[in-house]
């Protein structure tokens, strides 16, 4: 059975090379608290896929790569972006 890609040693690289960045949330432009480290607070760290996974981007290029709170991760789904009325919806 092959190994998940998201344990491999490159997908870490890249977690941690992006974090490094401190770039805000590229969905919602706030910046994601460095304080917050809980993997299931909803202001913590998430790599997102600009180009999601199921429709066809790829799970280890940077060039895909983009910083998200895990809220907004979730909140955006697979859908290519956000609706203008969910990104204004959120609140903080």
């Amino acid at each position: 059975m092959p190994s998940n890609p998201r344990n491999g040693r490159r997908y870490r690289r890249l977690v941690a090379w992006q974090k490094a960045l401190g770039l805000p949330c590229w969905i919602c432009g706030h910046n994601i608290p460095e304080a917050v480290d809980g993997r299931r607070h909803p202001l913590a760290f998430t790599l997102d896929h600009y180009i999601p996974l199921s429709r066809g981007g790829d799970l280890l290029d940077p060039a895909n790569a983009r910083s998200a709170h895990r809220r907004c991760n979730s909140a955006r789904g697979n859908r290519p972006t956000l609706k203008a009325r969910t990104q204004t919806a959120m609140r903080w």
